[in-house]
């Protein structure tokens, strides 16, 4: 519907760059470290070589199945945003996010999926599952812990489909939603039925991971694998080295692979999930609509498999809007047009 501009995204760096250089380290939580106000004001900073923002340590905390990595950022006070990343990708996809949001009176949660960095299981018996529900599932239990009643959930990829379940599952805890892509809710029997072959081509790894070649593949080349699919579904982003690596270090997560594996052959059909999901999955199955406020971003590059914002619009049946980021914008539209997610998120807060 509307398209982000060169001169909306440095207005929109300028302002907070300025905001953010009136606001105190010490009220800016222990989850970011070394922004400036300079560096904030440059044009997509996360594309350019040698990124200025860094996440500090992070906190850890139980949830669930889970012991969870996550940033905390921000007012401690302020309105909550939780941003979720997709694969194979992790909580740096929003390292340029963050701190926009934060000059914006955010508390920002920003969490290692699981199977992803330092998040990790509590008991070696679990089921290392990756079926869409389970992920939706672990965020409300991170909720939970962090006593956090509603927030505005805002992803892309494994994220974006995380968001658009709890949406739909739990609306009573989301404030309103972000989703690169839209409408990502899926079933196995959807996974079945077949593509048209231009279509299928597109899903080449998700055929690989089926194969135990693939499973062993992966584990094996698992950084230069993600690297192809970095530079696959962001054609025009020029990332470099040291901002990839920092994200793949993420990968090395002990329970990686099997859960990746899991999730690409869950939703072929090829794997089962646990009965104890089936009632939300049978609710999934059946393609619910999203009644809360929300906006679907897209990139005028993405270069992962996805349909046009028209084919899900009706999806969506409280205050919605469409909006496609131009300038090459891929995949991982968050790391890509920093400042087009974070208005966005600042934009729906107010629907």
């Amino acid at each position: 519907m509307s398209e982000e501009t060169d001169s909306q995204r440095r207005n929109f760096l300028g302002i907070a760059a300025i905001t953010l250089a009136a606001v105190p380290l010490s009220s800016m939580g222990t989850g970011v470290l070394g922004s400036s106000a300079a560096a904030m004001a440059a044009d997509s900073p996360a594309t350019k070589s040698g990124d200025v923002n860094a996440f500090g340590p992070l906190k850890q905390i139980n949830a669930g199945l889970l012991n969870v990595g996550y940033v905390d950022a921000g007012p401690a006070t302020g309105p909550v945003v939780i941003l979720l990343h997709g694969w194979p990708y992790d909580i740096h996809s929003f390292v340029d996010v963050v701190p926009l949001l934060i000059a914006k009176g955010y508390r920002v949660i920003v969490p290692h999926l699981r199977g992803y960095g330092s998040t990790h299981f509590l008991s070696s018996e679990t089921v290392r599952n990756g079926q869409q529900s389970v992920v939706a599932l672990d965020i409300i239990a991170l909720m939970d812990a962090l006593k956090i009643k509603k927030a505005i959930i805002a992803g892309f990829d494994w994220g974006a489909r995380t968001a658009d379940i709890m949406a739909v599952l739990w609306p009573e805890r989301c404030k309103a939603l972000v989703s690169v892509s839209g409408y990502l809710i899926g079933s196995q029997a959807a996974g079945k039925t077949p593509l048209p072959p231009s279509a299928e081509f597109q899903w080449w790894y998700q055929y690989y991971f089926a194969t135990e070649r693939g499973r062993v593949g992966y584990d094996k080349y698992r950084h230069d694998f993600a690297k192809l699919i970095w530079q696959l579904a962001s054609p025009k982003w020029n990332f470099d080295d040291a901002t990839f690596d920092r994200s793949a270090a993420s990968f090395e997560n002990p329970d990686h692979v099997a859960i990746v594996i899991h999730n690409y052959r869950w939703r072929l059909g090829l794997a089962e999930g646990e009965s104890k999901y089936d009632d939300y999955e049978k609710r999934l199955a059946t393609g619910p609509v999203i009644t809360i406020p929300a906006i679907t971003l897209e990139g005028d590059a993405n270069g992962a498999p996805h349909v046009d914002g028209s084919v899900y619009a009706k999806k969506f049946t409280g205050k919605y809007a469409h909006k496609v980021i131009t300038g090459g914008i891929g995949h991982n539209l968050p790391q890509e047009a920093p400042a087009a997610f974070a208005n966005a998120i600042v934009e729906v807060d107010g629907y």
